[in-house]
């Protein structure tokens, strides 16, 4: 899959200078983010044509930074493929299963890197199952929510940024 960095690599916080004026500050994050959406169905479209669509699963919006690593795809592969955002009808508990114990579909959307990561979700969890967009086109994202379930994992929790925190 080939994803756009849907994200701005910076967000704005508020501060207060020594005047009563506000301004804004860039505050640069360093983490790979996903957004990630519990859809019944999705579908990318580019040139006019449908490229990649899924039933029930879930929707990855994956933003990069220029210094994510490795580690950080790991990290957002293993998070999402986990999260238990799925009903157990068995139960009637409402978050009980994670996308692969459903054997629900993936769909990933952005580049070189980025494909990296696609593989990893590929390898981690079923080829099949796992779809992209196209890099760099001018893409129309369809997708029918399944209530309001959306989260955002930022890779700023792995190994790599806990080290620059902590000056290492």
């Amino acid at each position: 899959m080939y994803a756009i960095p849907l994200l701005p690599s910076f967000v704005l916080r508020i501060t207060k200078p020594k005047r009563t004026r506000l301004h804004r500050q860039k505050l640069q994050i360093r983490a790979m983010r996903a957004v990630v959406q519990r859809v019944t169905s999705a579908s990318v479209e580019a040139d006019g044509r449908i490229v990649s669509e899924i039933g029930p699963g879930l929707l990855v919006l994956v933003g990069l930074h220029e210094s994510d690593t490795d580690s950080d795809a790991d990290y957002i592969c293993r998070k999402v493929l986990n999260m238990r955002l799925f009903p157990n009808e068995n139960t009637g508990k409402g978050w009980d299963f994670n996308v692969m114990q459903k054997n629900y579909e993936v769909l990933l959307k952005a580049r070189p890197f980025y494909d990296s990561l696609v593989e990893k979700f590929r390898k981690t969890y079923n080829v099949d199952a796992v779809k992209d967009g196209v890099f760099g086109a001018m893409m129309k994202v369809n997708l029918v929510n399944d209530g309001p379930v959306t989260m955002q994992l930022d890779s700023s929790l792995s190994s790599k940024n806990r080290n620059e925190a902590e000056g290492e």
